[in-house]
């Protein structure tokens, strides 16, 4: 079973993403509020996969992603975004984000994005 770290600054939307991988086969082992905390978390957890919101206080999700590629340059992270952040998504492609899933999202478009980086 692989094991997800989930990093966004919204309880609720923490929720959503981990009752969705939860239900499909993934173990949600760590949540974290803000890219500070989900660093920390990353290494303290070594998950296999990072999903991470893009606008978030303290650090932001592109700098998140790019601290953790910078202490493990295989990690995979999944960037939640909302619409109309096109140049932090290019930020984050360039920084080694794995994918992208774009809110609002449906749970099919989030498993697709993990399958992808996990295929069977």
């Amino acid at each position: 079973m692989k094991r997800v770290l989930i990093v966004d600054d919204a309880s609720f939307m923490r929720m959503v993403i981990k009752d969705m991988l939860v239900k499909n086969g993934y173990d949600v082992v760590g949540e974290a509020g803000n890219g500070k905390e989900g660093f920390k978390k990353y290494v303290e957890l070594k998950p296999d996969v990072v999903t991470m919101d893009i606008t978030m206080p303290e650090m932001d999700g592109v700098q998140s992603l790019k601290a953790i590629r910078s202490f493990d340059a295989t990690a995979k992270v999944v960037m939640i975004t909302a619409m109309g952040q096109e140049s932090m998504v290019k930020d984050a492609i360039l920084s080694g984000a794995k994918g992208f899933i774009v809110k609002p999202f449906k749970e099919e478009n989030v498993v697709a994005a993990f399958n992808k980086l996990f295929p069977q």
